[in-house]
C-alpha cells in the first residue's frame, strides 16, 4: 500500500471516529433538551450514555492525537510525543531489536537452516544465469580497468618490481636452478642431443676435416697419408661421440655432469660471479628500463584481458563457462563440498552478525535520530494511526456504556 492510499485510509478512519463523537454530542444535545419538556424515565438514560461516551471520546482523541501532535495545537506538556522523542525512541528501538532479535539464542536456529549450496548449484546450472553472470563480472571488470590510472598502476608495478628484486641474488637462483636440473638428471638429454649433433658436424664437414690436416701437414707428406690421417681422426670423433649419445653411462657424461656441479657451486660462492650478476642486474634494471618494463606489461595485460572479457567466445570465458557448470554440478551432488560451503556460509554469517550487533542498533538509533521529529511521527501514524483510531471509537462506546452503568445505579441505589 502507498503513503498515498494509508493517508487516504488514516482519514477516513479519523473522520469516522470523529462522526460517532459528532453523533453522541448531538444525542445529547436532543436528549437534554426533551429531558426539560418530557420527564419519561429513558431520557435520562440515552442522555447519560451519550454523555459519558463523550467524554471517553474526548479523552481518546486526546491520549491519541497526543502521541503525533499538539491537541489543537497547544504546546501541553507531554503531548507530541514522538515529534519531541524521537532520540530516545531510536536508542530504544536499537536496543530493542538487539536484544531480541539478534541475539545468539534467536540468530542461531535461523543460521542452522541455512542451505545455500543447493540454490547457488540450481541457480548457476541454468545457462542463462551463466552468462549473466558472466556478463555482469565482464563489465565491472572493464569497468574498472578503463577508471584505473594507467600512470599510477605503472608507477606501483615498477615500485613493487624494485622491491622484489632489491634483494634478489641472481647467481644464487642460477646456481640452484642449475643444481636442480643436475639432481633431477634433465641434462643428460641435453648431452644426449649435443652429442648427437657434435657427430653428425665431423661427419657432414670431412672435407673441412682434410684440409685443416692438409694445411697443418708437413709438405713432404703425400695427400693419401693426409687424407688417411683427416680420415680416421673424422671417424674416430663421430664414433666416440656416437658411443657418448648411446650410452647413459659413458664416462664423458659422468665427468660433464661433476664439472657442472663445481661451476654451480662456483656462481653461487665466489665473489667474482656474485658481482658479476650484480652488475647486470643494475644494468638490466635501471630505473627508466623498470619504468619501461612495467608500461610494456601494463599495456599487454590491459589489451588481453579487455579483448578476453569483451570477445563473446574468448579462452578466458570458455574457461569460466567450464568451470562454472563444474562448479555447479559439485554443488548439486557433491555432498562432502555441499556441506563445506554450508558450514562456511553458516560459520561466516553467525559471526558476523554477533560481531556487529551493535552496529544494527546503532544504525536504526541513528536512522530514526536523523528524521525529522515530524517526519518520524507522520510515518508511524500512517503505520498505526488506523488502528489508534478504534480506540477512539471504543472510548467512545466503552465510555457510553459505563456512564449508563453509573447513572442507573445511581437511579437505583441511591435515588
Amino acid at each position: 500500500m502507498t503513503d498515498e492510499e494509508k493517508k487516504i485510509q488514516l482519514r477516513n478512519y479519523k473522520m469516522f471516529a470523529t462522526g460517532l463523537f459528532v453523533l453522541m454530542a448531538v444525542i445529547f444535545v436532543v436528549m437534554t433538551i426533551l429531558e426539560k419538556k418530557n420527564p419519561a424515565h429513558w431520557i435520562g438514560y440515552i442522555r447519560a450514555f451519550s454523555e459519558a461516551a463523550m467524554v471517553g471520546a474526548l479523552a481518546d482523541w486526546f491520549a491519541v492525537t497526543a502521541l503525533f501532535h499538539y491537541p489543537l495545537g497547544i504546546r501541553i506538556p507531554h503531548t507530541n510525543l514522538i515529534e519531541n522523542s524521537k532520540e530516545r525512541i531510536g536508542d530504544n528501538l536499537g536496543n530493542f531489536v538487539v536484544e531480541n532479535f539478534l541475539s545468539p539464542q534467536n540468530i542461531r536456529p535461523y543460521i542452522q537452516k541455512l542451505k545455500i549450496s543447493n540454490f547457488v548449484g540450481d541457480w548457476l546450472s541454468k545457462e542463462r544465469n551463466q552468462e549473466n553472470l558472466m556478463k555482469e563480472l565482464s563489465n565491472i571488470v572493464l569497468n574498472i580497468l578503463n577508471k584505473l590510472d594507467d600512470t599510477e598502476v605503472v608507477n606501483f608495478i615498477g615500485k613493487k618490481a624494485k622491491e622484489m628484486t632489491d634483494d634478489v641474488k641472481i647467481n644464487e637462483i642460477i646456481g640452484n636452478g642449475l643444481d636442480y636440473v643436475l639432481d633431477k638428471n634433465d641434462h643428460q638429454r641435453f648431452i644426449t642431443n649435443l652429442s648427437k649433433q657434435i657427430k653428425e658436424y665431423v661427419l657432414n664437414n670431412q672435407k673441412m676435416v682434410k684440409e685443416r690436416v692438409k694445411s697443418e701437414s708437413f709438405f713432404l707428406i703425400p695427400k693419401f697419408v693426409d687424407d688417411g690421417i683427416a680420415e680416421k681422426i673424422t671417424k674416430g670423433l663421430s664414433n666416440y661421440f656416437e658411443e657418448v649419445e648411446l650410452d647413459e653411462n659413458h664416462s664423458l657424461r659422468a665427468e660433464i655432469t661433476q664439472k657442472l656441479y663445481e661451476f654451480s657451486k662456483e656462481i653461487q660462492t665466489e665473489e667474482k660471479w656474485v658481482e658479476e650478476f650484480r652488475t647486470i642486474k643494475n644494468d638490466f634494471l635501471k630505473e627508466e628500463k623498470i619504468q619501461q618494463y612495467s608500461t610494456d606489461i601494463w599495456n599487454s595485460i590491459k589489451k588481453s584481458l579487455s579483448k578476453e572479457l569483451e570477445e563473446e567466445h574468448s579462452a578466458l570465458k570458455n574457461y569460466l563457462r567450464k568451470n562454472l557448470a563444474e562448479l555447479s554440478e559439485n554443488l548439486k551432488t557433491d555432498e562432502k563440498f555441499q556441506n563445506k560451503i554450508d558450514n562456511w556460509v553458516r560459520v561466516t554469517a553467525y559471526k558476523y552478525i554477533l560481531k556487529n550487533t551493535h552496529q544494527f542498533g546503532a544504525l536504526i538509533s541513528s536512522t530514526v535520530g536523523n528524521w525529522e521529529g515530524k517526519e518520524l511521527s507522520e510515518k508511524l501514524e500512517l503505520e498505526v494511526g488506523k488502528d489508534l483510531q478504534f480506540i477512539r471509537v471504543n472510548g467512545t462506546i466503552v465510555g457510553g456504556f459505563v456512564g449508563l452503568i453509573i447513572y442507573t445505579v445511581t437511579e437505583f441505589f441511591i435515588k
